[in-house]
């Protein structure tokens, strides 16, 4: 059997496709700028999920972020990696993808030096279920309500990773899910 190697896609500082590389051989001390994407995935009653990335994650191992992220293969339409890193990390069945923060860009350290360089669109979808995460993406998940969600990340930025908090900090409007079915 042929193992499938990934890639992603490599960027030139405007954000035009340079490129591709292999995933495993791009997050280092020198991550060149390439393409992902962010995904909050909300409950049909609102709740936002959670997840704290792996221990065995190469970056930010143990930290709270929300709830996948990933990267488009070459050619690859945003909502079709959306739904296929939704099956392989959260083991989630996932509609209603919505582009949320089209523009978002950052790069960050961990505390072992490796760099996100990343042009990175975040998304918001709906989940069709409960999720089942695979071990070796996921540690814990959590349903939350999206205020107090704010509200912990404004509290202790540390125990969550650095994207997810300038992703609240550039939402425009309120952090919720347009399908949210209000309860009574």
């Amino acid at each position: 059997m042929t193992e499938t190697i990934e890639s992603v896609v490599l960027l030139a500082d405007d954000g035009t496709p340079v490129g591709t590389a292999p995933k495993a051989t791009v997050h280092t001390r020198e991550t060149p700028l390439h393409l992902a994407f962010s995904c909050h995935v909300f409950d049909a009653r609102g709740r936002v999920l959670v997840t704290r990335r792996a221990l065995s994650k190469a970056t930010w191992p143990g930290v709270w972020t929300n709830s996948f992220c990933g990267h488009p293969a070459p050619g690859e339409d945003f909502a079709e990696a959306i739904v296929r890193r939704a099956e392989r990390e959260l083991g989630l069945r996932i509609g209603a993808v919505t582009e949320a923060l089209p523009d978002f860009r950052y790069r960050a350290v961990d505390a072992s030096g490796v760099v996100e360089n990343e042009i990175c669109p975040v998304f918001t979808a709906v989940a069709e279920g409960e999720p089942q995460p695979a071990a070796d993406e996921v540690a814990e998940w959590a349903w939350v309500d999206p205020a107090q969600l704010r509200d912990a990340v404004a509290a202790t930025p540390f125990a969550y990773s650095p994207w997810l908090g300038w992703q609240l900090a550039a939402w425009q409007g309120e952090y919720s899910s347009p399908q949210a079915v209000p309860q009574s």
